[in-house]
């Protein structure tokens, strides 16, 4: 094992993987932004860099700061968590020309991956379904509106770098077309940089689903089951479980089938995500992304399977044997994204936090990223926690769901702690019976 790890995140994602390194007998490293000088993360590293001023372009996204603060902590491995910099193979890559351990992916993998229509490509000549689409940048409106008819409406139009729900837009028409491409254009150019987007088959009452696999050193990878992050708003997850309610065994078999030969596809190593679209009504899936990373939902696959998906990519990357065989999840786990944001309208709120009670007890996780007195800034994603539960059975995890969201307890700035409330006792989600709209649908009530 590593002597010292550099994380290079913040707030939960940091103190999640620091929880790790320090249980490991390594020294743990951190890097802070002016903003976050009091949060949990700073304290708990046993080391930790001012990289400079709030905003996350330059302090989390400054690929030479990180890298200075390696160097200053002398740090012998960086792992980049979620977010920020974790899905950037020039950023992978200058870590190890700096003679560090890069605690992810192979760089080549990251940006065969990072191009979705380079990764769609991937994925078909693996056998990986793919949804119908365009197959190369699409240049222009007219373009688009030729793909389209191809295609078939709907479509969805999405940036070809990036993710998080950015740059996405759908169409039933040809002038809701145009207007979703001009959209998509413009949220590519501003988030990710480059402007080029593709056209795809949009699916309605789609779920999404996606599969968590691990690549190891001898080529081998594994899946370690699935997550349904169907509750979304604005394309951004909310809510994830696993098992997902969607699937027959069958149909799961196939999915996780379809993961590791994506995971294959691109001589996967380390923890990442295949990211797939179910149509239930059809019982058919298609290749989606995926995510080169650890996800902010990783808790509840450790929840089923007893991983340690964290432990698992340093020993990898530190040439250690890894202890992942054969998987059997057992019980269900939900996580619930606790955000700092109106539960109506979801729109971010900043603040001081003037009391913070987490729920404890059996079967409950926080990964929280906050506590009392903290001050919530508008410079990062509102995420201020994450409530996860396992239990033996679905039934029995939602009725943990409710108890622990009943009792968790932030006040200050608003929290979505109302509309979590709300969801678990929705018909459609109780009964396993929802899609990528549920949230929607919820608001317009």
């Amino acid at each position: 094992m590593f002597e010292s790890v550099l994380v290079a995140n913040r707030g939960e994602a940091a103190s999640r993987i620091i929880q790790t390194v320090r249980g490991l007998g390594a020294k743990s490293i951190a890097v802070y932004s002016e903003a976050d000088a009091a949060l949990p993360f700073v304290a708990e590293a046993d080391e930790a860099v001012l990289i400079g001023p709030p905003e996350p372009a330059r302090s989390y996204l400054d690929a030479a700061s990180v890298l200075e603060a390696a160097e200053r902590s002398n740090a012998r491995a960086v792992h980049p968590g979620y977010g920020f910099l974790a899905e950037s193979a020039a950023f992978a890559q200058d870590v190890l020309d700096a003679g560090l351990a890069w605690v992810g992916p192979p760089p080549l993998a990251i940006a065969r991956m990072g191009d979705k229509i380079n990764a769609r490509n991937l994925m078909k000549e693996a056998g990986v379904p793919v949804a119908p689409g365009s197959w190369e940048p699409v240049p222009d409106e007219a373009t688009a509106v030729e793909e389209a008819a191809r295609i078939g409406y709907p479509v969805m139009v999405k940036a070809a770098l990036g993710g998080g729900g950015l740059g996405l837009a759908a169409a039933a028409d040809e002038p809701a077309l145009r207007q979703a491409y001009r959209s998509a254009r413009a949220g590519a150019e501003r988030h990710f940089g480059g402007g080029d987007v593709l056209v795809e088959r949009y699916i309605e009452g789609a779920r999404h689903v996606e599969v968590q696999i691990f690549g190891l050193a001898d080529g081998t990878v594994v899946a370690l089951g699935e997550r349904d992050c169907s509750v979304q708003r604005r394309h951004r997850k909310v809510a994830e479980e696993t098992p997902s309610p969607a699937l027959t065994p069958e149909l799961r078999a196939r999915m996780l089938d379809a993961a590791v030969a994506a995971g294959r596809a691109v001589g996967y190593r380390s923890a990442g995500t295949v990211e797939f679209l179910l149509d239930p009504a059809a019982g058919e899936f298609f290749f989606l992304e995926m995510n080169t990373r650890l996800q902010v939902e990783h808790p509840i696959t450790e929840m089923v399977t007893g991983v340690d998906l964290v432990e698992q990519q340093l020993l990898l990357a530190a040439g250690d044997p890894v202890g992942i065989g054969a998987v059997q999840p057992r019980g269900h786990a939900l996580e619930l994204r606790v955000y700092a944001e109106d539960p109506q309208r979801f729109r971010p709120s900043a603040g001081r936090i003037e009391h913070w009670e987490e729920p404890v007890g059996d079967g409950i996780r926080i990964d929280a990223g906050y506590i009392e007195g903290n001050t919530v800034t508008p410079f990062y994603d509102p995420l201020l926690a994450k409530l996860c539960v396992h239990a033996a059975d679905r039934p029995a995890a939602l009725a943990r769901a409710r108890a622990a969201v009943a009792a968790f307890r932030i006040d200050g700035p608003a929290t979505n702690l109302p509309f979590l409330a709300e969801l678990l006792d929705d018909p459609g989600f109780t009964a396993g019976d929802y899609d990528t709209g549920i949230v929607a649908r919820m608001r317009a009530r």
